[in-house]
């Protein structure tokens, strides 16, 4: 049995390979045989981890929703970033788009990210309805780009909220990190686009693997990762590369609206 660990990611990002590098030298350091396979889709990554070709996935929500269906719940939860936790959705609207409430949507029109974004398309469309917005009453826009990535670079929901800017929409859905960000980066006009609606908190990225993972590759992997530091400037640099400030163990009660949007299929391809 090959003992390395071989951890699947999906580059989404060119900073996707400082990241693993970086995380493979720690793991070596940490004693820890390890090593990572880059995909172009989160597509190709579940297959790949579903054939046993990979020991690790580390898989947006949708991809980790997607591996307990085909394991019928069996497959190992391994862990995730604490800014993965509690994750949110905003609808934003135009101030003069005359929508103060949500049942003010009825009529207008609505941008939405990827068909195969969490955040940007798929959440926010399931959360309006379930808050009694009629989805065939609205006209809805969709911006597909870079669809495999499961809306992980957020240049549909940058679209989403130029189409705001233009005046090509009258509201539109983004996740929470992309709109702090552009407020941060000085981009948002609070002049003319506001928060109308944040959805109820989900959970993000996760670390999956397959049962039949051998019980030495998940100790020596949990353990290496749960032992990385923020206090530590080595550790730190990889941590804020990946967006976090501490692993934390898995949790599957964030992913349920997800599970109960895709068996509603709103808003999924």
């Amino acid at each position: 049995m090959d003992k390395s660990i071989l951890l699947g990611a999906v580059a989404y990002d060119p900073k996707v390979v400082t990241i693993w590098e970086g995380i493979r030298d720690y793991f070596l350091q940490q004693g820890v045989p390890f090593d990572f396979a880059l995909f172009s889709n989160y597509e190709r990554q579940v297959e790949e981890l579903l054939a046993g070709h990979i020991d690790i996935a580390w898989n947006t929500p949708l991809a980790h929703v997607r591996v307990k269906q085909r394991t019928n719940g069996r497959s190992l939860s391994l862990g995730m970033r604490d800014s993965d936790r509690d994750f949110h959705a905003k609808i934003i609207a135009r101030r003069d788009a005359g929508i103060d409430k949500l049942a003010d949507l009825h009529g207008k029109r609505l941008a939405v990210g990827s068909r195969d974004s969490t955040q940007a398309r798929i959440l926010p469309l399931y959360f309006l309805r379930q808050e009694g917005v009629d989805l065939g009453r609205v006209k809805i826009t969709s911006f597909d780009s870079d669809l495999g990535k499961h809306g992980d670079t957020g240049n549909s929901e940058l679209d989403v909220l130029q189409a705001l800017r233009d005046g090509n929409a009258d509201a539109g859905t983004v996740g929470d990190l992309v709109w702090v960000n552009e407020q941060a980066a000085g981009h948002i006009d609070g002049s003319q686009l506001r928060v109308l609606f944040t959805t109820p908190g989900f959970d993000h990225c996760m670390f999956d693997a397959l049962p039949a993972l051998p019980e030495s590759k998940r100790e020596q992997f949990q353990r290496a990762l749960f032992s990385m530091q923020w206090e530590n400037p080595a550790h730190r640099r990889l941590l804020e590369l990946e967006g976090l400030r501490e692993w934390l163990p898995p949790r599957e009660e964030g992913y349920q609206s997800l599970l109960q949007a895709l068996a509603s299929e709103v808003g999924v391809f």
